[in-house]
């Protein structure tokens, strides 16, 4: 049976001629575990398109060749592709967002690239990604990401939802090292201002948690100047 394939997969398409900008965007990007690919004129945005089947666009409204508004009209002949177009001209907001250009969303320049990522995101689970991944088989370990809900050998946790979202990326890929940015992107996804400190509260919190369950113990392992890893202990 043929499944289409996991947005997460596919690219994100970066439209953006100036090359720092576009460096940055591919850095954090890849930060949060997702594949870019970038063109720097607006013609060899429908080229790219057609060869790299992008999960997501990030347009930018002006650019050589041709301008983000009619590349926007050009994608939409063929793809219905979520574009979020990048502008400092706040001005065309609403034209950006008009039925007549088929936009689904717009960020204002200057940015924050975590905001971008979170915007990115949000269309990704539009599409579809991230819904009911599979769980690790961990022992006397149960994560309910409909319910938000996690328990240990039946006890119930009590997390916020950022612990829950902690231990739900920890958990998902034992052995794993996260860095303390790869983590932040799991705490708030909604381009929120906050800090790597938050990470390490968040931490301790669970692992007081952890511990306090029936039977319980710790199994996030700090890795110095780097971040987390979790190392449950086999059965």
């Amino acid at each position: 049976m043929n499944t289409a394939p996991d947005p997460a997969s596919r690219p994100v398409l970066i439209v953006e001629d100036e090359p720092k900008l576009a460096a940055l965007l591919t850095d954090y990007l890849k930060a949060a575990g997702l594949p870019s690919v970038h063109v720097d004129d607006g013609l060899a945005v429908e080229p790219a398109v057609r060869q790299h089947d992008p999960a997501v666009v990030l347009l930018d409204l002006m650019l050589p060749g041709l301008d983000g508004m009619a590349v926007c009209q050009a994608l939409r002949g063929f793809t219905q592709v979520p574009i979020i177009m990048m502008t400092a001209r706040v001005e065309e907001v609403d034209r950006l967002l008009g039925l007549e250009l088929g936009a689904d969303d717009y960020i204002c320049k200057p940015y924050s690239p975590r905001e971008v990522v979170a915007r990115v995101k949000a269309q990704l689970r539009r599409s579809g990604w991230g819904v009911a991944p599979p769980q690790p088989a961990v022992q006397g370990l149960q994560i309910d990401d409909t319910a938000l809900r996690a328990s240990v050998g039946g006890h119930t946790l009590d997390l916020t939802p950022a612990e829950f979202r902690l231990l739900s990326a920890l958990a998902a890929q034992p052995g794993r090292v996260f860095s303390r940015d790869q983590l932040l992107d799991q705490l708030h996804d909604d381009g929120r201002a906050i800090t790597d400190r938050a990470v390490d509260s968040h931490i301790r919190n669970l692992r007081r948690k952890l511990e306090a369950a029936p039977g319980g113990i710790d199994p996030i392992r700090s890795v110095y100047g780097v971040g987390y890893a979790w190392e449950w202990p086999e059965a």
